[in-house]
């Protein structure tokens, strides 16, 4: 294997870690395929240890604990516990269903700095309909309030689907309403129980439209608004700007700025609930073994040749390797992968056409 030089690795910037597959919930878009039961082979505790040491010495993220259901750990607080001591930036992804007064105080005392919960419906019966178990949306409002009366720091997701298209505007104003700090719409990606729902991924042209509003949401909201597995995005960003006579930089945009498209494995990566190391959780190519190589996840992150793959955008195939805005899109590799089989392959829902073939980003 050829060992990259230090200055061809990307900063490690965020890790989505699946604790476990278990979950209280059944959703249709859930890309682990989560159940209520307990699954075999998850890392233990002592082995989670090992991995936060390795992460801590890549470099100092954020980790996002998720699941399943991470809550169902029961060695949670202990986790986000040391990784905090470690100098990580802790987080989570909760369904938000098992939240309580003395839960949320727990999270906070173990240094949990902020969770995130998924409401994808703007009612209760939308909602539940989605996520898949009544009364899924009363358990969730009611584990938002402990939280915000806790001073939990919370975000809204959102799994955007043809279902729900509509209701993407009353699901803002809910998460504004309920005092999230910030709301994340996702792109569906149709891997795991949501290859069942490609036809509920909505449209190129709707996903155009989809992007444009929220680059709208974004210029007069109270709160964040920053989508997810929609890279082109950060195309549509610049093009909104440019038409404003506005130059995107760092002095002037900040984060903006500097975030591209697809991170996956440029940034972030993903850990499996054994193990598995992945570009992100959407794309189930194995970039790495933890157990098989002594928990070393940096040694993953430096040399995996699928790392090294992805982080060589000039060798995307079709309009994504050409594209003159492949380095601050990249185009989604998992979307790629679900639909034509090819995580190199062209991004399917970019309605962009690049203006010549040897565009500079």
């Amino acid at each position: 294997m050829n060992v990259p030089s230090q200055s061809s690795i990307p900063q490690l910037r965020l890790i989505a870690w699946e604790l476990t597959k278990s979950c209280v919930l059944s959703c249709k878009h859930c890309r682990a395929s989560a159940i209520k039961e307990k699954y075999a082979n998850e890392l233990s505790t002592s082995e989670c240890i090992k991995i936060i040491d390795s992460i801590a010495s890549t470099g100092k993220c954020i980790i996002i604990l998720t699941g399943g259901e991470p809550m169902l750990r029961e060695d949670i607080y202990q986790l986000a516990r040391y990784g905090t001591d470690k100098g990580l930036r802790m987080v989570m992804a909760t369904c938000g269903t098992l939240l309580n007064k003395e839960n949320c105080q727990a999270l906070i005392d173990s240094g949990i700095a902020r969770i995130s919960v998924s409401i994808d419906g703007a009612t209760e019966s939308s909602h539940d309909c989605f996520r898949g178990v009544p009364g899924a949306f009363q358990a969730l409002m009611k584990g938002i309030e402990v939280a915000r009366i806790a001073g939990l720091e919370f975000q809204v997701n959102t799994t955007i689907t043809k279902s729900n298209l509509a209701e993407l505007p009353d699901i803002y104003n809910l998460a504004v309403k309920l005092g999230a700090v910030s709301f994340h719409p996702f792109l569906l990606v149709p891997m795991g129980r949501a290859e069942e729902l490609q036809d509920e991924m909505i449209s190129p042209t709707q996903y155009e439209q989809t992007l444009n509003w929220i680059y709208e949401r974004q210029l007069s909201s109270a709160i964040t608004v920053k989508p997810t597995c929609a890279p082109h995005y950060y195309r549509v960003f610049r093009e909104r700007e440019k038409a404003a006579g506005r130059a995107v930089t760092r002095e002037t945009h900040g984060l903006d700025a500097m975030t591209k498209g697809c991170l996956g494995g440029q940034g972030f990566a993903f850990i499996s609930n054994t193990g598995k190391v992945q570009i992100c959780g959407f794309l189930e190519k194995e970039a790495g073994d933890l157990r098989a190589c002594d928990y070393d996840f940096q040694m993953i992150w430096e040399k995996s040749p699928l790392f090294q793959e992805v982080r060589a955008v000039d060798q995307y195939h079709g309009k994504c390797g050409y594209c003159e805005y492949r380095r601050i899109c990249g185009g989604c590799r998992a979307r790629a992968f679900a639909i034509n089989g090819d995580y190199l392959g062209e991004e399917t829902q970019c309605l962009y056409q690049p203006s010549k073939r040897n565009g500079a980003s």
